[in-house]
């Protein structure tokens, strides 16, 4: 089933991000790999592709897990979580209608 992974970032958290980032990549790219992952990408501060000093205030995340317990898991084991780039993760169960 698919998930939704939606994070909120702490308040100043840029330079955090920016510097877990590569491994947050990695987790998301063996997700793409297996074919589990429909979208994922952060929230601009600003109404900008590129918000800069900004920065982002979270993340979304669609993928596929085989059970709730399991996607709650990944997503508290997120180098964001452990970097403290995240102040609050919900994961939702997530039912995708469209695109067919």
């Amino acid at each position: 089933m698919w998930y939704a992974i939606i994070t909120e970032d702490m308040p100043n958290s840029l330079e955090k991000r920016l510097a877990a980032r590569p491994e947050h990549l990695k987790r998301l790219q063996v997700l793409q790999d297996a074919g589990r992952l429909l979208l994922a990408g952060p929230f601009p501060a600003i109404d900008a592709t590129d918000p800069g000093h900004a920065g982002f205030t979270g993340s979304l995340i669609v993928a596929e897990f085989a059970n709730l317990a399991e996607a709650t898991d990944w997503a508290n084991n997120d180098p964001f979580v452990s970097a403290q780039v995240y102040q609050h993760v919900s994961v939702k169960p997530f039912r995708k209608t469209l695109p067919n």
